[in-house]
């Protein structure tokens, strides 16, 4: 079978090419990934195809119950190989889904395994795949080197113990790891038995009885802290919009109170919670010098069978329809107002709310701080070809595309930094196409410097990563 994933992949003529070729070998920063660290730092092999490209992917998963695909062979019981064969017969399904793309390129990237995959070529797949992934240059480590990964950024619990980020620093892993500070579980106040167990998590950690709500705020600044010291450059939120609603100090002790009186805590006070802690983490960020990553707009764990069953992030999310506007504004220009705004990454899973969210990065900055609020990259749903191009054109109409920081993998697998160089293989398109209808000028050199620091060097400054 003919095959589309060639050296010119997505390639539409000679100065796309030519920019790709220059480009296609930066190092990658991934400042936002949910790869476990845990993983990377034991250097754990993974057991086969199925382990490393599979278990866990909910975008996978996604497909598979779409294409009528029996729960057992996605999250369920069925065996490695099982699991496979029902993906391989899924896959050719895929055709216009950005998985037809990524899953081929990471098949010839990682594996050289250029076949298409199909239940017709799902055996020779699994066993030169596997054959590959028994050997010392599949492990975890290995292959963030064999991607060129120079800076990787998780997502960590402040209760989290770090622990796996000291190992990596303490053994000089070349490729720096680094925790990501992700609270969203102090947020969480409405879910008792969640939030219960997260207090009782954090207390042990820091060795603060959280009796109170001074404690725990005592508690979250000391490992906020920590992370610092581990090397944590910036704060991540998954929200659904922002909270602005007023608060004071005596509202978060009342509230904290009714909590553990197992009193009632109407939706007003739970408004009031996440806003002043929201504000107060964006506070700390500035004190030290962090960026705050905001993903706003996706509705989560939508099926409660499946949620209950298997857990979040089981592929059950989707597009929300929130009202941004009025709370992004306020949000950041109250932080403003008290020059305590942090560098902040504005990430939108509503392609009806590119431009929204394009324009609101115009109105806050900073003296000597290039593109101090960013509109961050396609994200999620919206990290198809098709996708980037609608943010990135959003963004260059209000804004400087020049000082883009550039793609992120938002994954848990392994095999993801192949997203970077679709991503790259898409703006060097899009630029070339430019180029062709004579928007832009036809200056190779300048376009090069361009997507230098759009692919690489911006983000590096923007978030003083120090490897």
């Amino acid at each position: 079978m003919a095959t589309i994933f060639d050296d010119d992949f997505l390639l539409q003529g000679e100065t796309a090419q030519a920019l790709y070729k220059a480009t296609q070998t930066l190092p990658i920063v991934d400042y936002h990934s949910h790869l476990p660290v845990e993983t990377i730092a034991i250097n754990q092999p993974f057991a086969n195809l199925c382990d490393i490209w599979i278990r866990g992917d909910h975008y996978k998963w996604r497909a598979m119950r779409l294409n009528g695909v029996p729960e057992r062979y996605c999250s369920g019981q069925a065996s490695d190989w099982e699991k496979f064969w029902a993906w391989a017969a899924t896959y050719p399904l895929t055709l216009r889904n950005p998985l037809y793309h990524w899953s081929a390129l990471e098949l010839k990237q990682y594996f050289g395994i250029e076949t298409l995959l199909m239940q017709d070529t799902a055996v020779s797949i699994w066993e030169h795949a596997n054959a590959l992934l028994a050997g010392s240059d599949f492990r975890p480590r290995a292959l963030l080197q064999k991607m060129n990964v120079e800076v990787l950024c998780t997502t960590d619990d402040p209760a989290d113990t770090l622990e796996h980020h000291a190992r990596l620093r303490a053994e000089g892993f070349e490729v720096a790891v680094l925790p990501t500070f992700r609270p969203d579980a102090a947020l969480a106040i409405a879910d008792r038995s969640q939030f219960g167990a997260w207090l009782n998590k954090l207390s042990s950690i820091t060795g603060i009885d959280i009796g109170n709500f001074d404690a725990l705020i005592d508690a979250l600044r000391m490992r906020h802290d920590a992370f610092a010291d581990a090397g944590c450059c910036m704060s991540d939120h998954g929200l659904e919009r922002c909270y602005v609603e007023l608060c004071s100090v005596a509202d978060m002790r009342r509230i904290f109170n009714s909590f553990l009186c197992n009193a009632s805590i109407d939706h007003l006070d739970i408004e009031r919670w996440r806003s002043f802690l929201m504000k107060e983490f964006a506070r700390w960020n500035h004190e030290k010098g962090w960026t705050m990553l905001l993903h706003l707009g996706a509705t989560r764990n939508n099926n409660r069978h499946v949620f209950e069953s298997v857990g979040p992030d089981a592929g059950c999310d989707s597009i929300g329809d929130f009202d941004q506007a009025y709370r992004l504004n306020k949000f950041l220009s109250d932080l403003d107002a008290e020059k305590r705004l942090p560098k902040t990454v504005l990430f939108n899973s509503n392609p009806r709310d590119n431009m929204l969210f394009a324009s609101v990065t115009g109105n806050f900055f900073e003296d000597g701080v290039a593109g101090k609020v960013q509109f961050g990259p396609a994200w999620w749903f919206l990290d198809t070809a098709q996708g980037i191009c609608d943010q990135l054109n959003a963004l260059s109409q209000v804004g400087l595309f020049a000082r883009f920081i550039g793609m992120v993998t938002d994954s848990r697998s392994f095999l993801s930094f192949s997203r970077h160089d679709y991503f790259r293989r898409v703006v060097c398109n899009m630029l070339g196409e430019d180029v062709r209808y004579r928007l832009i000028p036809d200056d190779i050199e300048q376009l090069q410097t361009l997507l230098q620091g759009v692919f690489y060097k911006n983000a590096r400054k923007y978030f003083g990563v120090k490897s």
